[in-house]
């Protein structure tokens, strides 16, 4: 150690000069106490002043590292951008459903699902999205099989977000499904299935927000601007869904920088 270094960190055991044996050997175990801290002296000695890890990038989650933007919403297409009558209205909705579903989240808890329903573990990523999806939309399957007329299948059109399922969702459950559900977003396009589950989990988010559902809610509303930005055919319906989903981040969860200008 250097003696500058020295004179800032004192040694916790400082080993005075003794008298050792001429035959002490550092790498045997010590037999008196002086040769044990000799021994643990220079062993401190040995230790380098900076220690790299050795990390292997294959055991770490691709998840570990989070891109955070700090822009705005892209504008809503020219004639597509809600007024704020519209964007009040959505809100106050919204509210009511929140409060109902509080007030109500016991009894629809306590309600059976049918035998067909099994809810996936929080951690089950694939299982999430297969299960609100379906598997017509997470397989991009084009056309329903023959048998589709039969009844509903629900494993390939995807669960609705029936009150009696959320109702069983925690609150890291909830966070976790809408992570799953916004990094699937991310690189496909935005369905009517994939709308009503981000409604309903936002729907279940309990503010305060912590700070991983804050950021993981502008950056849904910041794809659903890019998403609007780039529908070719100016669906209507669509595009209203994406204002509305920007809405709620915006105004009921107070992210304003995010807002829609009224047209």
């Amino acid at each position: 150690m250097e003696p500058g270094v020295e004179e800032l960190m004192p040694r916790l055991l400082p080993v005075d000069d003794c008298d050792l044996a001429e035959d002490f050997d550092p790498t045997v175990p010590p037999r008196t106490p002086q040769e044990y801290l000799k021994r643990v002296q220079i062993e401190a000695a040995r230790c380098p002043d900076v220690v790299v890890a050795q990390i292997d990038p294959k055991k770490l989650r691709k998840k570990q590292t989070v891109n955070i933007s700090i822009s705005g919403c892209q504008p809503a297409p020219e004639g597509y951008s809600p007024t704020l009558k519209w964007q009040q209205q959505q809100v106050a909705n919204f509210s009511a459903v929140r409060q109902s579903l509080n007030k109500h989240r016991n009894r629809w808890r306590s309600q059976h699902l049918d035998s067909n329903v099994t809810m996936p573990k929080s951690e089950d990523e694939e299982g999430w999205k297969k299960f609100c999806l379906g598997e017509k939309v997470y397989s991009e399957i084009d056309a329903l099989s023959d048998n589709e007329n039969l009844g509903i299948d629900y494993i390939k059109v995807g669960f609705p977000p029936l009150l009696s399922i959320v109702s069983r969702m925690s609150q890291a459950t909830v966070t976790s499904v809408l992570e799953y559900l916004i990094s699937w977003f991310g690189e496909k396009k935005f369905t009517p299935e994939l709308g009503r589950w981000l409604y309903a989990l936002l729907a279940c988010l309990e503010k305060p927000l912590l700070p991983e559902a804050h950021s993981l809610i502008r950056q849904l509303a910041r794809r659903c601007s890019e998403v609007r930005v780039l529908e070719e055919n100016k669906n209507e319906e669509q595009i209203s869904a994406l204002n509305l989903i920007i809405c709620l981040v915006s105004r009921y969860f107070d992210q304003r920088d995010l807002a829609d200008e009224p047209s």
